[in-house]
C-alpha cells in the first residue's frame, strides 16, 4: 500500500482532517503537520482504510482501538506545549499512530505495548516509514521503563483509574505526562507536571479511552 494513496488517502481528504482538527483548537503548526503527513492507512486493517482520514477512532483488534486523529494532535499539543522535549516515553503502542506522530517531534521515543502481536506489527510499520529513533518493548505499560527514566515527558493512550505514581516517579522534575483517567463512564484527559516534591494536575477535556490494563499478553 503506498504512503500517499489515492481516493479516499488523497492529500485533499488529508487536508479536510487536518481543517477540523484546527477547528477544535489544536494551533501547534508542526503536529498538524505531522497529522497532515503520517499515513494512517498504514495503521488500520485494509478493510477500513477508506475510513482512514476521518476523525474518529477504528478498531485495530485485540479489543484495542487506533485513537482519533483529533485527541492525538491535542495529546501531543499538550506534552509539547512548555517546550521541546528530549526523551519521551509512551504507554501503551497499539498500532503505533501516536508513536509515529511524536517520532519527529522529540529526540527519541520509548514506546510500550503489552499485547505483543500488535507491537509486532507496529515494529514492521515503524521499519516501513524508516522512523529510527523508536525504542519498543514488550512489557506491562503500567510498569513504565525505568532503564531509560528519568523522561522529559509521557504520554499514556490508555485511562488508569487515577494518576499512576509509578509512572510519575519517572519523569524529571518538570517533566510532564498527558494520560485520560477515571473509569468507562467517565474520563478526563490531563496533564501532570512533577515537582520537587509531588506533582500537579490539569485538567484538559472530556476523554474516551479503553482501560489501562496490567500484565502481558
Amino acid at each position: 500500500m503506498s504512503h500517499s494513496g489515492i481516493g479516499m488517502t488523497s492529500q485533499r481528504t488529508r487536508e479536510r482532517l487536518i481543517e477540523r482538527i484546527r477547528a477544535q483548537g489544536v494551533r501547534d503548526e508542526k503536529v498538524l503537520s505531522q497529522i497532515l503527513n503520517t499515513p494512517r492507512h498504514l495503521f488500520i486493517d485494509e478493510a477500513l482504510s477508506s475510513r482512514a482520514y476521518e476523525d474518529t477512532a477504528l478498531p485495530i483488534g485485540k479489543s484495542q482501538t487506533i485513537s482519533q486523529p483529533y485527541i492525538v494532535a491535542r495529546m501531543t499539543e499538550a506534552l509539547l506545549e512548555h517546550g521541546p522535549l528530549e526523551n519521551v516515553l509512551e504507554v501503551g503502542t497499539g498500532s503505533g499512530y501516536q508513536t509515529a506522530i511524536l517520532s519527529p517531534l522529540v529526540r527519541r521515543v520509548y514506546t510500550t505495548e503489552r499485547i505483543e502481536s500488535l507491537l509486532s506489527q507496529a515494529r514492521s510499520r515503524f521499519h516501513q516509514l524508516r522512523l529510527i529513533n523508536i525504542r519498543t518493548r514488550h512489557t506491562d505499560g503500567g510498569l513504565g521503563w525505568p532503564q531509560y527514566a528519568p523522561f522529559d515527558g509521557i504520554i499514556v493512550t490508555a485511562a488508569p483509574l487515577g494518576v499512576p505514581l509509578a509512572l510519575v516517579q519517572q519523569l524529571r522534575v518538570g517533566g510532564r505526562m498527558v494520560l485520560p483517567v477515571g473509569d468507562k463512564d467517565k474520563q478526563a484527559l490531563v496533564r501532570v507536571t512533577k515537582t520537587e516534591d509531588s506533582h500537579d494536575i490539569e485538567m484538559l477535556e472530556a476523554a474516551s479511552f479503553v482501560p489501562l490494563l496490567d500484565g502481558v499478553k
